[in-house]
């Protein structure tokens, strides 16, 4: 061993030794991957960064030992050491072992079942399927899903939102990111107005755990699992089929493996798994077809629906076709919002930036219904340190996630227009008028080097009250320096409130550029009081 490397293994493990931590993450080379094991005897458990340039290890005392002792190349990351075993020192009941922010299948399942049993007008836990075990009678989990929508504020159908998770197992984040988007939505209904809007004109479904047999190997120790529990494919420990090259839409083509020990192997059928079987029966009751049979047939503008895959990793935002890197015929318009989401979480925006992968969810969601259908690749590990996923991917894609969701009524549409933000009333107590202020930008895209999303100047801006601005028409706003002719512009209203009824109420403020395109709303509540005069009654 290198004398440089010996000295910091002996550094770390005198720190080690002082703070009484467990274990130590170190760096090595992919090629010595299969070595290490072996002498090991023990998977990793954490996995590839960088692109697979390194792989991390944790590694028990008598396993860093046998490394100090042997002829392969490592490097400590105290860092990751440090970030691991603060993980572990506050590891909560129901949660993946060394890793906090993490919940179990069984504690996620628990956590979303009570959560729709205390909110019943806004949310239902139901079973769409079984997992592979289960449905061979082997124990195994149904394939649940919670769906998010308010009973009252509607008229007329409500647009899709589905958001799937932990298709790969050993993606940690996926599921935690998930199923925190259901509790931000629920827990706000009433208190953030924007929350509650989309719930009134919005149904969410959200799948947390789509590969509940994978992920509770991982729970387990395997760390590395990917595929799901099929074990009849493969004789060795890579059994299983990659549930995101079983799709039916574009089966087989490339980027998918037939060999069955490969990790992206398909399966020996289109849906052959229970889980997408599950997942593909849903969406027909999910989503309206709105896409011709022709590869090349587009949906229509009016498109309602936008389907979200949760992956790990690599601070992507994915979008079809994946199984080719042709254009898909709405390519242009989801392009649009794939640039939205990555002004949120400041992923690259694009389609071929990865590899060609036939057979995944969302190509099935884009091909068979025509609806905006998104790959999001989460963070920068598989198994994501619980200080990046609270500090940046979680808070950064629900940012995202939340945009989504307003987006889902025209998603080929309203992203291409401005959006409000800073939307603020004011209205003296005991006073009548109101003012409504607000900031309208036609510039938040971002694709990190992906291209570039035109931008126009701000045309014309509306508020309306307690009604959905694309449901009636609104009251014009004003720009505060008397002319629109930028691209961001500072308006304001005002507002009499003498007629609305005592209370809260929604006010929706929406913008719309000189090419004509109408952004998503921002709302903000508006509480009305008694008004009440002082003076002088002869």
């Amino acid at each position: 061993m290198p004398h440089s490397q010996l000295l910091t293994s002996l550094v770390l493990a005198f720190f080690l030794n002082q703070t009484a931590l467990a274990e130590t993450v170190v760096e090595i080379h992919p090629s010595d991957l299969q070595q290490v094991r072996q002498m090991l005897q023990a998977n990793p458990l954490t996995t590839t960064t960088d692109r697979g340039n390194i792989v991390l290890m944790r590694l028990d005392d008598s396993q860093r030992q046998l490394l100090q002792q042997s002829a392969i190349n490592f490097r400590v990351n105290t860092d990751e050491t440090l970030a691991f075993n603060a993980d572990l020192a506050v590891r909560g009941v129901g949660t993946i072992p060394g890793y906090a922010c993490y919940r179990t299948v069984e504690q996620t399942y628990a956590d979303l079942a009570d959560l729709a049993a205390a909110n019943p007008t806004l949310a239902s836990w139901h079973d769409i399927g079984d997992s592979w075990e289960k449905a061979q009678g082997l124990g195994g989990h149904d394939v649940m899903a919670l769906t998010i929508s308010a009973n009252s504020g509607t008229l007329g159908g409500k647009a899709p939102l589905v958001i799937i998770a932990a298709m790969h197992a050993r993606e940690l984040v996926t599921a935690e990111t998930a199923t925190r988007f259901a509790e931000h939505l629920i827990n706000n209904y009433g208190s953030d107005p924007d929350i509650t809007w989309i719930l009134d004109h919005r149904i969410i479904h959200i799948v947390p755990q789509l590969n509940p047999d994978g992920r509770l190997d991982v729970e387990q120790g395997d760390l590395w699992r990917r595929k799901n529990a099929d074990v009849d494919w493969c004789p060795t420990d890579d059994f299983g089929v990659d549930l995101n090259r079983n799709s039916s839409f574009a089966f087989g083509g490339g980027g998918s493996s037939g060999f069955s020990c490969d990790p992206t192997f398909r399966g020996p059928s289109a849906a052959s798994e229970p889980e997408i079987a599950a997942i593909e029966a849903a969406m027909v009751n999910w989503f309206e077809d709105q896409r011709g049979t022709s590869i090349n047939d587009p949906a229509p503008a009016d498109t309602e629906g936008v389907f979200i895959s949760l992956h790990s990793y690599g601070q992507l935002v994915l979008f079809a076709w994946e199984f080719d890197d042709m254009p898909a015929p709405n390519k242009t318009e989801m392009e649009t919002l794939a640039r939205k989401f990555g002004y949120y979480n400041d992923y690259q925006a694009c389609q071929d930036c990865l590899y060609s992968a036939a057979g995944t969810t969302p190509d099935q969601a884009y091909g068979e219904y025509g609806v905006a259908a998104y790959t999001f690749e989460l963070g920068t590990s598989f198994h994501q340190s619980c200080n990046a996923f609270e500090n940046t991917i979680y808070p950064d894609n629900l940012e995202a996630l939340v945009y989504a969701a307003k987006a889902a009524r025209r998603p080929y549409q309203e992203p291409q227009g401005p959006e409000a933000y800073s939307v603020a009333i004011e209205k003296p107590l005991g006073e009548a008028m109101a003012t409504l202020t607000a900031v309208v930008d036609d510039t938040r895209f971002d694709s990190n080097g992906w291209g570039n999303e035109p931008v126009q100047t701000i045309a014309s801006v509306v508020y309306s009250i307690d009604v959905a601005p694309w449901m009636a028409a609104g009251t014009a706003m004003q720009p505060v320096d008397g002319t629109f002719d930028n691209s961001v512009e500072a308006v304001t209203a005002s507002i009499d409130t003498s007629a609305l009824a005592y209370g809260d109420h929604l006010v929706y403020v929406a913008a719309t550029d000189s090419n004509g395109n109408t952004g998503v709303p921002t709302a903000v509540f508006l509480h009305v009081d008694d008004v009440f005069f002082l003076g002088n009654f002869d």
